[in-house]
């Protein structure tokens, strides 16, 4: 979504909340980078790529352990590797909110001065559930709303309506749902398949929560692909949206998704 907001606001960052499991290094080909710098106040100077600036937790990591086979760990050798993701972060409740509030307060997002203007939109990547990470987010920031992602599956539903009933009591408007992988094409039969269930669901539940489904995301094999490689779908020239209808289907739906938020948040 925020690469589509890129489009038509210039200015726009992503901010990866996801203090156990960042993905924004990988998703955003940042995932072999050097770690961030600091300004002279000792904040943090985002990573930059695709014409966004990029903060996460994942680029403050040290260098993840190597797994050894068996025979391997009988001669032990050096014990790293380069690359972060997966050394783990095994921290309580305290630390999780201290590292909250520093991605959110001591980041400098006019990117040491090379984006002098700042901002106009940050695009917060959040984990799921309802712990210390969405609490020290709605308590300490003032969000101009939130969008809630999910299948169609109960089992997911049932967990929504907690983060909804969360959001509504600290005060964080709700702008909508989006469906995450609705439905799935055959490339074969060209045959539409609700892998997760049908929309009803959510559909259902979103009334009852008086919310609205914004999107219905499809499941297309090229959004993990592009993931995977650093390089997201949503930017023009890649993946033959020209030729391969679920990637236009993709790249329309989150651009109407985009612009619709830009339009509720003002």
């Amino acid at each position: 979504m925020a690469i589509a907001m890129h489009s038509s606001r210039p200015r726009v960052g992503i901010l990866d909340l996801d203090i156990f499991g960042p993905s924004i290094p990988r998703i955003m080909g940042l995932r072999d980078a050097p770690e961030p710098e600091v300004n002279r106040f000792n904040h943090i100077i985002p990573l930059v790529n695709h014409g966004l600036q990029c903060m996460s937790m994942g680029f403050l990591l040290s260098p993840d352990p190597k797994f050894f086979s068996k025979d391997e760990q009988r001669n032990m050798g050096s014990t790293w590797r380069s690359g972060q993701e997966a050394a783990p972060i095994v921290w309580r409740g305290l630390m999780v909110q201290k590292a909250t509030q520093q991605l959110l307060f001591e980041v400098d997002w006019s990117g040491g001065g090379n984006f002098p203007n700042g901002i106009d939109v940050l695009v917060v990547d959040m984990p799921p559930g309802t712990g210390d990470v969405a609490l020290t987010l709605g308590q300490l920031v003032h969000v101009d709303g939130a969008v809630i992602v999910s299948t169609a599956q109960d089992v997911a539903l049932a967990d929504v309506k907690k983060g909804v009933a969360m959001f509504q009591k600290i005060k964080v408007p709700i702008l909508g749902m989006l469906l995450n992988m609705s439905h799935y094409v055959c490339p074969s039969c060209t045959t539409q398949h609700d892998l997760f269930g049908t929309s009803a669901s959510i559909e259902s539940a979103a009334e009852e929560m008086s919310l609205e489904v914004l999107a219905k995301l499809p499941l297309v094999p090229q959004l993990s692909m592009s993931a995977d490689r650093g390089v997201p779908l949503m930017l023009q020239g890649y993946y033959g949206a020209e030729k391969d209808p679920g990637v236009a289907d993709v790249r329309s739906t989150m651009s109407s998704l985009a612009e619709t938020v830009l339009a509720r948040i003002g």
